[in-house]
């Protein structure tokens, strides 16, 4: 196992430690260097009452793509201070996918932007359905 496997296992092993994370079935397929990627299999029970995945999933998937890529940038104790999302058009298909970067890290916050795109149900298209951006923050150390 290679240090970039390490990694992407302590990710998960971290994500899996969030009980809503668990209850999505959410996995991080992708994490380092300042990037991070999150999937979920969109499920009828994600839906909206038009069918389109709700757009709270899709924030959540902002929210956690982009504190992963910042802790691979910032380190692991980091805090989401805020972001924003767009809405770019309904999502539909099989697979949700949030992939995100660091743009600007200083020591102490770095400003990411993630893309939320779907997978068709036949598995090759994305489509583009957000955009995300957001400011995280290192939090401060607790001893124990």
């Amino acid at each position: 196992m290679n240090e970039s496997d390490l990694d992407l296992a302590l990710a998960q092993k971290a994500l899996d430690s969030q009980p809503f994370s668990r209850l999505l079935g959410a996995r991080i397929t992708a994490f380092g260097d300042g990037r991070a990627v999150l999937e979920l299999d969109i499920r009828e029970e994600l839906h909206q009452q038009n069918g389109f995945l709700h757009g709270g999933v899709l924030s959540y998937a902002a929210d956690n793509a982009l504190t992963f890529a910042a802790g691979a940038a910032l380190g692991p104790a980091v805090l989401t201070a805020g972001f924003s999302i767009q809405y770019v058009r309904p999502a539909t298909g099989r697979t949700l996918i949030a992939r995100a970067s660091v743009v600007h890290a200083g020591r102490r916050q770095a400003v990411v932007r993630c893309d939320l795109l779907t997978v068709d149900r036949e598995g090759g298209d994305e489509t583009l359905c957000a955009v995300a951006q957001g400011t995280v923050l290192s939090a401060p150390q607790t001893g124990g």
